[in-house]
């Protein structure tokens, strides 16, 4: 729901500021998502009036006119805009005014010409209203007057988020009264004139359908002129709520929805064969939709209908075949009530959203059809003039909605909420919420009779009267207390990372763990391990388990063969446990530190008819261990070196390192070591120093930006030897801010490229937080990011 905070103020005279406005709905629970100035920082533009308008001698689309501004003499400015012409009134910069963007007004010469100032679109004065060409101000638009006045643009949108249970709160009326209701506050309702009959045009209105529609109000509006203008105080509500002006017929129906909050239709009463029917859909009925879309409809959709054809969905969208257009000289209105349950998911079922469905769906105040009625009628003749006829109302009275009576008891209040709250405060909240108080107090209890207003579909039973209470009284004021627990607190920091966390996301990526024996063959750890010394235990179990691992890989490579020699072809095991170095300055002399290391091997994908039969490779391996690392909020501080551990085969391994320190390795077992192993296939490993990645990054938030991405790929050619990471990092470094992402997306050696060297492929993508880059911007940056890649790396752009 968006809003104009002048309009909401009009309601109610809050004597607050903006801010504290804002903060206080978002506690009364509509939480106010954002807030936009209705137009940019501009001034001294006034109103102005174009007296003469001829073309410019030296341009063809430029035309040179004389301005009235209230002045002595009238001025001269030179406009391109196709729209201007004599007689019209206009927004006009003064010489000296300040648009939007710190664009200074100065008298100037154009073709020859001279212009004293400026004609302004509403583009040019930070106004999001789609127009061509230059403002057109109504003919009663006072001369000279100050622009921002006249519009009333010292003011703000505020969208806020309402809940599906508060209905209510989808108008204007509905947000002012909760702001009324705390504020204690008279709320100043708008004043809603009876319109008489003036014709004896009727239409005959029957309800087939009682369920789904109860109350049915129809009323014929002969003669309006559509070629009238909405006025612009309208059209500026409307633009501030997020709706955009069509004609005046349309804007005095969406006027009325975010008004009051009951959607409105109007059908061309020419077009209407017969009476109107409200019905269900026939089985297979078709009907052509306002946005010319033709679906055809289940028999669980309610139509608005005549004696021929389905006229619309009900509740959801109007048909084209009897909508208003500009050769449309009379009107039906519609205003309705629709079970919610009749409207729920049918909009969706045909891919459409509507504001009436919207509102309809989560319930509209039953008795509001009326005060609509006459509320659209009021407005619709003043705009447009006509001819009003009696209003006519299908209704069942046994399917309307009741008024809700609900019993609260005192004591409950202090239950459910933990607190007291004085009684002498409770019937006046419940008052000014709409309630009807009636006292039911026996001679042991304080207990009150609630009758609920007819827009406050969520007030049912007691706790929804006690949670209103507390809502307008002030969560602030529930008092903070101490819970009497003997509550054990763990002793960790909030930034530890559990090594559970880290086994969960193995196994989401299709790992076991293993958990193997801390003492393992001296042979094999001697060919993985080959310079370090390994503790040898003095009464062993076995020969081949006598050495104290020095590593996880003797275990888990150790356990792949045994499940290789069972028939297992695709295997992924993880373990986490402790590694034992010899260290004369350790307890023991023997050091002990915890590592999490992981293997796979065969298939990348488990075996299936839609997955392809490739094998895992480095990559595969450096991934999961990536998004391990990841877990820390890190992973822009970890890099990959090449690899010289005598495991790991030469061109597919990687040492990993925090900083400067070492925390791991990955890569593709020695195929020397493979052998000797009677390993089949291709295997890669890993290992992680738990103690150097135990730690995390607590998530900060963040604002995300509104401003469009823009992403420019790059090719360039390097020597063999440049590593891909040392390359981003440059453009990083260079990009600061603007520069949110850099990727490396393709490497090519071959054809077209010099031996002992590659291109590689760099996608950057930039953005602000708090405005659209420029095309320069990027440029900019895209050629600075260029240059310090030519001077480090000696990079060159690839033809």
């Amino acid at each position: 729901m968006k809003f104009s905070e002048n309009w909401l103020r009009s309601l109610v005279d809050v004597k607050v500021d903006s801010s504290t406005l804002q903060d206080q709905i978002t506690m009364l629970g509509l939480e106010v998502d954002d807030v936009q100035p209705v137009a940019g920082q501009f001034d001294n533009v006034i109103i102005g009036e174009v007296i003469e308008a001829e073309q410019h001698p030296n341009a063809d689309k430029l035309r040179v006119t004389k301005v009235n501004v209230g002045q002595e003499n009238l001025i001269d400015i030179v406009c391109g805009a196709a729209n201007c012409r004599k007689g019209l009134k206009v927004a006009v910069a003064m010489v000296g005014a300040t648009l939007p963007g710190d664009f200074k007004i100065k008298a100037a010469k154009l073709r020859g010409e001279p212009s004293e100032g400026m004609l302004c679109s509403y583009s040019e004065l930070g106004i999001n209203e789609e127009s061509e060409g230059i403002i057109e101000l109504p003919e009663d638009a006072p001369i000279g007057m100050n622009l921002r006045e006249y519009l009333d643009l010292d003011d703000k949108m505020i969208e806020v988020s309402v809940t599906p249970n508060r209905a209510d709160a989808n108008s204007i009326l509905g947000i002012a009264r909760d702001v009324a209701a705390y504020y204690d506050l008279k709320l100043k309702t708008p004043k809603i004139e009876i319109t008489e009959p003036t014709t004896d045009a009727i239409l005959k209105i029957s309800i087939e359908a009682p369920i789904a529609c109860p109350k049915y109000l129809g009323r014929v509006i002969k003669n309006v002129d559509m070629q009238a203008k909405t006025p612009i105080w309208m059209k500026e509500k409307l633009r501030r709520s997020g709706i955009r002006s069509i004609d005046p017929i349309v804007d005095v129906t969406n006027y009325v929805l975010i008004e009051l909050g009951q959607p409105m239709h109007a059908f061309d009463f020419n077009k209407i064969e017969g009476g109107i029917k409200v019905r269900m859909a026939k089985k297979d009925e078709k009907i052509t939709l306002l946005d010319n879309q033709t679906v055809s409809l289940n028999e669980d959709v309610l139509v608005i209908a005549d004696n021929n054809k389905a006229l619309a969905m009900a509740g959801i969208f109007g048909g084209l075949n009897s909508g208003v257009t500009a050769d449309t000289q009379s009107i039906v209105l519609e205003s309705a009530f629709f079970h919610p349950l009749a409207i729920t998911g049918r909009a969706r079922r045909y891919g459409l959203h509507t504001d009436a469905s919207y509102r309809y769906e989560r319930g509209v105040d039953y008795q509001l059809p009326f005060q609509a009625m006459h509320r659209a009628t009021e407005l619709i003749l003043a705009i447009c003039g006509g001819e009003a006829g009696e209003i006519v109302e299908a209704i069942s009275d046994e399917h309307m909605p009741k008024q809700n009576s609900i019993t609260l008891r005192f004591k409950r209040i202090a239950q459910l909420l933990g607190y007291q709250i004085e009684s002498s405060i409770i019937e006046p909240i419940l008052t000014r919420l709409g309630c009807e108080i009636e006292d039911a107090s026996t001679r042991d209890e304080k207990i009150w009779l609630v009758k609920v207003p007819s827009w406050r579909f969520d007030m049912a039973i007691e706790e929804d009267l006690i949670e209103e209470i507390a809502r307008i009284d002030g969560y602030d004021k529930i008092v903070s207390q101490n819970i009497e627990s003997e509550l054990i607190i763990r002793k960790k920091s909030e930034t530890a990372l559990t090594i559970e966390r880290l086994k969960y996301s193995l196994v989401e990526k299709g790992y076991y763990e293993a958990i193997t024996y801390s003492f393992v063959c001296p042979k094999i750890q001697s060919m993985l391990h080959p310079n370090q010394v390994a503790e040898i235990l003095p009464h062993p179990i076995s020969q081949d388990m006598s050495a104290m691992r020095l590593s996880l890989l003797p275990g888990l490579l150790s356990a792949v063969v045994y499940n290789q020699n069972r028939q297992q072809t695709r295997l992924r095991l993880f373990e986490y446990g402790l590694c034992f170095t010899p260290d004369k300055e350790s307890d023991l002399g023997i050091s002990q530190t915890a590592h999490l290391g992981g293997v796979l091997t065969g298939l990348r994908y488990p075996e299936h008819w839609c997955f392809d039969k490739s094998q895992a490779d480095y990559f595969d391996a450096k991934g999961d261990v990536e998004a391990l690392l990841s877990l820390t909020g890190k992973m822009e501080n970890f890099h990959f070196v090449h690899s010289k551990h005598n495991a790991l085969h030469p061109g597919q391994s990687a040492d990993i390192y925090l900083g400067d320190e070492y925390v791991g390795f990955v890569g593709v077992l020695h195929p020397l070591i493979e052998k000797a192993l009677d390993l089949n296939g291709k295997t890669m490993v890993f290992q992680l120093n738990w103690d150097s990645i135990n730690e995390t990054i607590l998530p900060a938030p963040q604002e995300l930006s509104k401003y469009p991405a823009n992403r420019r790929d790059i090719a360039i050619i390097v020597n063999n030897d440049v590593e891909a990471k040392k390359i981003l990092q440059i453009c990083k470094e260079v990009g600061k801010r603007s520069l949110i992402e850099v990727k490396l997306f393709d490497v090519y050696e071959g054809k077209g490229i010099a031996e002992g060297q590659k291109s590689l492929a760099i996608s950057l993508v930039l953005q602000e937080n708090n405005r659209t880059l420029t095309e320069d911007e990027i440029s900019q940056t895209v050629n600075a990011c260029v240059s310090a890649l030519k001077h480090h790396v000696g990079a060159s752009l690839r033809e």
